[in-house]
């Protein structure tokens, strides 16, 4: 990783032996920190178990690159006792919520947390002053990123068969990662330069039209194939797309077809139509709630970044035609997206 550093192994035991020591204690925190720079940690990590800046971590940093390992140890003005209060600050924002404290905001302010300080510790600082501790103790203001809550028991089983499935698979049969997408005319918002204070616009419908497509990207290629939109994501549309697959990999014996857990995927008109074309379809399912597992899902990701976000189209005929184009255009261009089965083993 880019912030880490090699320590020998007669380095590392001393670290070690100071950090265990229980002698002063800001030599102890850095050699802490760099025992975890040896081991590949982040900044971001570092940052979050000792509770410091990313200034005083890039100066330990600094110091045993252009010193050496002695210097490096040595205690100076970048590592200055962090006050109790800014731990206080820490804690209420990494591990409790305003509800906690009786209010009933679902996320901190900087003068809600203000006032918590004050009514808990009896600190009276204001909401700029603990604004600027969160920049300093390497916070920032940002949307966070939505995950998937329950878990799969058997994901790494389900993982394990589909690695095992196409690590063996014949030079006759083929893999294919597949997955639906929904196109709305009403466009997804995205960032995008404008003067300052002044905010751009983005012009919406007033009523929202969507189109569902099927696709499937090839594992050994990197091609991707896309059947006809429809106006419902459902098995019709599942059973289109499986058979449009037997048409167009007709060069292949027998098709594999991963995707993910949707009801539609295994029901009455799937079924029956496997029990005709099992021969040349297999259909196997990836872990539960695991969308990260699915290599498609990135293709999808492009797709919103270039053309749904922002678009300027007037009609849903209109957006469909262009997203066609760009998948035409690319459809050869995702051998890279196979990575992504392999990163969330």
């Amino acid at each position: 990783m880019d912030g880490s550093i090699r320590l020998s192994d007669s380095q590392r035991k001393t670290a070690l032996s100071i950090y265990r020591s229980g002698g002063e204690a800001r030599v102890a925190r850095r050699a802490h920190v760099l025992l975890l720079l040896d081991r590949d940690w982040s900044y971001r990590e570092i940052m979050e178990a000792l509770l410091c800046g990313s200034d005083f971590v890039a100066a330990v940093k600094h110091r045993f690159l252009v010193a050496g390992f002695d210097t490096a140890l040595v205690a100076g003005d970048d590592d200055k006792p962090i006050p109790y209060w800014k731990v206080a600050l820490v804690g209420c924002v990494q591990h409790k919520t305003p509800r906690d404290f009786g209010y009933f905001r679902s996320r901190w302010t900087c003068e809600l947390l203000a006032e918590v300080l004050w009514e808990e510790h009896e600190v009276r600082i204001g909401s700029e002053a603990v604004r600027r501790a969160l920049h300093e103790l390497g916070f920032a203001w940002r949307r966070p990123r939505p995950v998937v809550g329950p878990t799969d028991p058997e994901y790494s089983v389900k993982l394990r068969r589909i690695q095992r499935l196409l690590r063996t698979l014949p030079v006759n049969e083929v893999a294919v990662f597949q997955d639906e997408v929904d196109v709305h005319l009403n466009p997804k918002i995205g960032c995008a330069w404008m003067p300052v204070g002044q905010q751009a616009t983005v012009e919406t419908p007033g009523n929202n039209v969507k189109r569902h497509v099927a696709g499937s990207l090839v594992w050994q290629t990197g091609r991707l194939l896309v059947s006809e939109p429809a106006q419902r994501r459902n098995a019709e549309l599942f059973v289109a797309h499986l058979d449009d697959l037997r048409c167009r990999l007709r060069g292949f014996k027998k098709i594999h077809v991963i995707c993910d857990n949707a009801s539609f995927h295994d029901c009455k008109r799937v079924r029956e139509y496997l029990r005709r074309w099992g021969h040349r379809i297999v259909v196997h399912h990836l872990p539960k709630y695991a969308p990260e597992t699915n290599p498609i899902e990135r293709v999808w990701w492009h797709l919103h970044e270039v053309v749904t976000r922002n678009h300027r189209c007037h009609s849903i005929d209109e957006l469909i035609e262009l997203t066609y184009n760009w998948f035409e255009t690319n459809y050869h261009h995702f051998l890279d997206m196979r990575h992504t089965f392999a990163l969330a083993a």
